[in-house]
């Protein structure tokens, strides 16, 4: 069964940096996109950024010049690095991945449980 783990989530002041992490496991073919979004209390889930399994990164304009996200395609990981965290990034944050369990073109979504951000002073 594929499942997406995600973990570097916490509490931290404004200013501060945060590296998410999240690893899929179980028995796949392949992975494809993979992204974060977030979901901030009382708002809808938003998406944050994904990334191509070339490396190809795109940005939602709210995460343009502080996140960063990368992803090690042998170990099956995607990361999110956030940097001067503000109080508007608390959030839930999940990851997605686009996972083709057979060779062929067809993938399935799968989402993650998510890992709380906060930041507080």
């Amino acid at each position: 069964q594929v499942q997406l783990i995600e973990s570097g989530g916490g509490s931290v002041q404004p200013g501060g940096s945060l590296r998410l992490s999240c690893a899929a496991s179980g028995s796949f073919f392949g992975i494809d996109d993979m992204g974060w979004y977030r979901q901030a209390p009382g708002k809808q889930r938003e998406p944050v950024a994904r990334i191509s399994s070339g490396g190809s990164a795109n940005y939602a304009d709210s995460a343009k010049g502080r996140f960063t996200i990368s992803r090690d395609n042998a170990m099956n990981l995607v990361y999110l690095q956030i940097d001067n965290l503000q109080p508007e990034d608390t959030a839930v944050y999940f990851c997605n991945a686009a996972i083709r369990i057979r060779n062929g073109p067809f993938s399935n979504l799968y989402w993650g449980q998510g890992t709380q951000v906060t930041v507080s002073s």
